[in-house]
């Protein structure tokens, strides 16, 4: 979606005032078909302006007896793919979208929706309100509005189940995924595919789609086919138990999240209710949603990662060009960056050290690449043409003297990274980006090896690289706009959210984790388990706590960045050792089989283990042990994170609140439904906050020194928000 959400507050009062703008809604009357255009470009969205257009369209179309049916189409590249994000959060204005779609229905003549593009959310329920559907082969079908925390609320829970069935209909909505033309002809959420012979249909998807709608239309009129309503099917007899079923498995696969649930209380009443009632049902449960804070964390998410890539520095610059690729590195991190690379498009060499190693790397890549094959996202022929056309791997650097930009991605080591940029700017073309995926290091460092440290970035990849959608753009000291630029330009391309970054130790996302790590290992000595401290947080919302998190990482990561900091450790810190003994035993987590868990047949489960390294611990700190509520492991957590991320954004290393939020969303499994530690230190309050600072300084009071920040904002009754706006 671009400027769309997919379905607006459908409560409103009229609008008293003239509507000044024009209208992007025209009728063309031919041979008794009325053509109804929308064009409200870029996306076609539902704005005020289109459906009152669309409404007038109805009411003339309802007046006029010369009319034998109608066909709604949208011009451009696609039909409507939801609400207009300029009105969201306004007060809504009649007409609202319920009854513009109800008056369609309502039509006496048939009417058939003409569907190309995307037809998502509202604009799904528009096509659903017609009375026949017919699609180019290239729609796409959705109903995302749980993933905003809200259903959809212009009878989309009543009409889908009545067209599809009560279990797809549960699934896309409750999904919110989208359907290609095959799959929505086969679910009988649309009518047939059409041919797409129509006037140059390739360069005019619009032109295609109207073309169809009217060829249908005719023959409509030929067969005198009746009106078709939605709302008079009868909804498919179901099983009784199947909407327990359902929200059994909702509650396991969304824990927490509200808007799941209600979209199966939405559907159930279309089984069990009239249809007007059913309206009505959803209408309830639409604005217990509305009301809710998780829509407005949700909403905050949606509307952060739009933001994120507005970075004033790059506003006047132009990206490079970008053909061709290289990486350094075929492990994990570099194989997955090359696929990545891949699978956007583009021209990728990969270096590595010796004959070996680059036949390992091959097999990396083509392994990935083919389990995309299986899944579906890749087409064997495709997959031949990338291994043999765009891919190579290689032991020699000179390969890569025409790269537009090379990403080293090797092993974490400032003197590993230095030799490899030193090579690098011995045989990199002039205006190459040089980029390292170092998780932590100084990338000032890194780029004092070279000649052009103008030309230098960060490129913070999140594994698996070709999975993760977050990038963190570190920008160095000597780093040109044009170079930042670019970075985000990569990210487009890859399909990322980029955020940018400052340098210092663990830039965003690992600076702030380095501390709230600390805080939970702060927990464990004080006298909570780390296994109950993943059960906490994963009832928090997180997929997994972050002593599972660690053994799925390996616990060697963490151990290593903990020595190469600890020459420089202030001794005030309380140093938990208890993770250094797993892995002085060799136990670094399901590589090895052991770690804070047993990784065997039988599952993760808790190692005993450790709690005695804890015990250890606790007794050489002479801590004793008390009784921590889950409540306060959550309680530490946040704040810890809160408050790191203040300095962060104090310091400059991330230019606003939302883009730690960001971050932390899309890089560190934060829960999407709380929006971002930021949004949720606004919506608990930011007195709360550092309430629980002060008091666990009382503990530890190095570890818990509230950041400035924190403490001007709640002096002056401000909020992370205001930051944002700024």
């Amino acid at each position: 979606m671009s400027d769309v959400v997919p379905n607006a507050e459908p409560n409103a009062e009229p609008n008293p005032e003239p509507n000044p703008e024009p209208n992007p809604v025209s009728t063309e009357i031919l041979d008794g078909i009325a053509l109804v255009a929308i064009a409200n470009p870029p996306v076609n969205a539902l704005s005020h302006a289109v459906r009152a257009g669309i409404d007038a369209a109805f009411a003339d179309i309802d007046s006029d007896d010369s009319i034998r049916a109608v066909v709604i189409y949208g011009c451009d590249r696609t039909f409507i793919a939801g609400a207009d994000i300029r009105e969201f959060g306004k007060p809504p204005q009649a007409p609202v979208l319920p009854d513009v779609i109800n008056r369609i229905e309502a039509c006496e003549k048939p009417v058939v929706a003409a569907l190309h593009g995307t037809a998502l959310g509202g604009g799904l329920e528009v096509a659903m309100g017609a009375h026949y559907r017919i699609a180019l082969p290239t729609a796409r079908f959705g109903l995302p509005e749980v993933t905003l925390g809200i259903l959809p609320g212009a009878g989309g829970t009543q009409r889908l189940p009545r067209l599809t069935g009560v279990g797809v209909a549960l699934d896309l909505i409750t999904s919110g995924r989208q359907v290609d033309a095959e799959e929505g002809l086969r679910i009988g959420l649309i009518d047939r595919i059409a041919s797409q012979a129509g006037p140059d249909d390739t360069a005019d998807l619009g032109a295609a789609a109207r073309a169809a709608g009217l060829a249908f239309a005719r023959e409509l009129i030929d067969t005198k086919a009746a009106v078709r309503r939605t709302r008079d099917i009868a909804p498919a007899d179901v099983a009784s138990d199947v909407f327990a079923e359902y929200r059994a498995k909702m509650a396991r696969k969304s824990r927490g999240q509200l808007a799941p649930q209600n979209c199966i209380s939405a559907v159930e009443g279309a089984v069990n209710l009239p249809f007007a009632e059913g309206l009505a049902n959803e209408r309830i449960l639409f604005q217990e949603l509305m009301n809710s804070d998780q829509r407005a964390a949700l909403i905050h998410a949606f509307f952060a990662e739009r933001q994120v890539a507005k970075v004033p520095e790059i506003k006047a610059a132009s990206a490079r060009a970008l053909t061709r690729i290289g990486v350094i590195g075929g492990g994990t991190m570099g194989a997955g960056i090359a696929v990545s690379a891949l699978l956007s498009g583009l021209d990728v060499t990969l270096i590595e050290r010796d004959a070996e190693a680059v036949s390992r790397a091959e097999a990396s890549v083509a392994g990935i690449l083919q389990g995309s094959v299986k899944r579906g996202k890749l087409s064997q022929d495709r997959y031949e043409a990338i291994l043999s056309g765009a891919f190579r791997a290689s032991s020699d650097y000179a390969a890569l003297s025409d790269a537009d930009i090379v990403i080293e991605a090797v092993f974490e080591s400032m003197d590993v990274k230095k030799d490899v940029f030193t090579r690098l700017d011995a045989i990199c073309k002039p205006g190459a980006v040089l980029a390292t995926n170092t998780s932590y290091l100084d990338v000032n460092q890194i780029a004092a090896m070279t000649s052009r440290p103008e030309d230098v970035i960060g490129l913070h990849f999140f594994s698996p690289a070709h999975v993760m959608r977050l990038l963190e753009v570190v920008v160095a000291d000597k780093t040109t706009a044009e170079v930042t630029a670019t970075g985000f330009a990569l990210a487009k391309r890859l399909k990322k959210i980029a955020v940018r970054a400052g340098v210092c130790d663990g830039f965003i996302g690992n600076r702030i984790l380095s501390h709230y790590r600390k805080a939970v290992d702060g927990a464990v000595l004080a006298g909570a388990s780390p296994f109950a401290v993943d059960r906490a947080l994963v009832d928090f919302g997180l997929a997994m706590g972050p002593f599972a998190v660690s053994d799925l990482a390996g616990l060697d990561i963490g151990w290593a960045t903990r020595k190469r900091l600890a020459p420089t450790r202030d001794p005030r810190e309380t140093y938990a050792k208890f993770a250094d003994r797993l892995c002085e035993a060799g136990h670094f987590g399901r590589k090895t089989g052991t770690g804070f868990y047993i990784h065997d047949a039988e599952g993760p489960r808790p190692n005993e283990e450790v709690l005695d390294h804890v015990a250890r611990d606790r007794i050489e700190k002479g801590i004793s042990p008390r009784e921590i509520s889950d409540q306060e492991i959550v309680d530490r957590y946040m704040a810890a994170m809160v408050n790191e991320a203040a300095r962060v954004v104090e310091e400059g290393i991330a230019l606003r609140p939302l883009d730690v939020d960001v971050t932390l969303l899309n890089g560190y499994g934060y829960p999407r439904w709380r929006g971002g530690p930021m949004h949720y230190a606004d919506t608990v309050g930011l007195a709360r906050i550092l309430a629980d600072i002060e008091r666990f300084a009382s503990e530890d009071a190095f570890l818990w020194q509230p950041a400035p920040l924190l403490k001007r904002l709640v002096a002056e009754g401000k909020t992370f928000a205001d930051l944002n706006a700024a």
